[in-house]
């Protein structure tokens, strides 16, 4: 195959080429403006899997957690979320059924979906597979928004593996 050929690559060698471009940026040294793109980065994404008795899982991918600079109730937290998806570009849905606050939300502005969860006293953000960082630091930017300063949102990030 000549040099100037397209190749072919799957998905998971483009996966493994953003979290390698990540690790590096991280470990360049990058400045204020690059790290908190880093921040936002995401390393793996979740493979799409349909059960034979019906649905649709998703396995591994990446997590962001926004946890609030001071102790917050998940109620709080829930209330502040629904506030925020009610306030911006939103379209979200619950479910009821469970034992804490679980929406499906897509960000018309930024054109991704994800799924949100309160619990712990933080808000995770469960990136699916076409979910890209501007949608993640949107979401987080509103959040922060919405409290006027008040207190600081940490952003943790974790890749759970298949």
């Amino acid at each position: 195959m000549a040099e100037d050929d397209p190749a072919f690559v799957t998905a998971a060698e483009l996966r493994e080429r953003e979290a390698r471009a990540a690790v590096e940026s991280d470990a360049s040294g990058a400045d204020d403006a690059e790290a908190r793109t880093d921040e936002f980065a995401i390393p793996a994404r979740p493979d799409r899997r349909y059960p034979h008795n019906g649905g649709v899982e998703y396995v591994g991918g990446t997590v962001f957690s926004f946890v609030p600079g001071d102790d917050r109730s998940d109620s709080d937290l829930a209330a502040l979320v629904v506030s925020v998806l009610d306030s911006e570009p939103y379209r979200y849905g619950d479910w009821f059924d469970l034992p804490m606050p679980l929406y499906l939300v897509r960000d018309d502005s930024t054109h991704d979906t994800f799924r949100v969860a309160v619990r712990d006293g933080r808000v995770e953000v469960h990136v699916l597979p076409e979910t890209d960082p501007g949608g993640v630091r949107a979401l987080h930017d509103r959040l922060a928004g919405a409290t006027d300063g008040r207190f600081e949102w940490a952003v943790e990030r974790r890749v759970e593996e298949p």
